[in-house]
């Protein structure tokens, strides 16, 4: 017989993609701080795409930042060498090359709405992070996100499946349109008991203070 855990918890919605690296990083520091203070967390992930509009062909990563933010080469070199030593720091591989490619992320998130249905959400997003970054996979690929699915502990026919009958679609629109519509234009974005929100990863120490506001007003 296993001895209940009882620990305090605490509702924590994160708002991301599995395109965004201060999203990976972001969890990362949350997960140290949730240790620190001794408490869990009811996390849920909620869909955001960092570009909607981007083809299926995808686009390479250093063009695509180049492009977007008006950063030079070395400024793009740069910024990855940055997230690769903080990575390395909360041990999580960022294994950034010169073919990285920005992809659509949309069927990735009908395939996590699919499995929170499944009780499986949590880690198919990290599985999702790790093809995306550390394996530098396409997650726009079918046959990817079926064995980041398999990965998480999920059917992969069945992931298969889900994916093609296009049941996810709109919810995956809807969830999005109920983050946006609430202010939300970047991400990561935390809500933490419902109420306090954080934009961007702000670093241990911010979210285990947050995590102890939210205890002591439920004490």
């Amino acid at each position: 017989m296993t001895t209940p855990d009882t620990r305090p918890v605490v509702q924590i919605d994160v708002v991301s993609d599995v395109v965004c690296p201060w999203c990976i990083v972001g969890f990362k520091q949350l997960d140290q701080a949730l240790q620190q203070q001794n408490v869990l967390a009811r996390l849920r992930w909620h869909p955001f795409e960092l570009n909607p509009q981007m083809s299926a062909e995808g686009q390479n990563l250093r063009e695509h930042i180049m492009e977007k933010y008006g950063s030079t080469a070395e400024q793009s070199a740069q910024a990855r060498e940055r997230l690769t030593s903080i990575g390395a720091e909360l041990g999580f591989a960022f294994n950034f090359t010169d073919d990285s490619r920005m992809v659509n992320t949309f069927l990735a998130h009908q395939l996590l709405d699919w499995a929170e249905g499944q009780g499986r959400q949590h880690p198919l997003k990290l599985a999702l992070f790790e093809a995306y970054f550390t394996d530098q996979k396409d997650v726009s690929d079918i046959d990817v996100l079926a064995d980041a699915a398999e990965a998480a502990g999920l059917d992969p026919q069945a992931a298969r499946a889900a994916l093609a009958s296009g049941d996810h679609q709109a919810p995956v629109r809807e969830k999005q349109q109920f983050w946006t519509s609430r202010g939300i234009s970047g991400v990561p974005s935390m809500v933490f008991a419902g109420k306090y929100l954080t934009t961007g990863a702000q670093g241990v120490e911010t979210y285990a203070n947050i995590l102890k506001q939210c205890l002591e007003e439920a004490a």
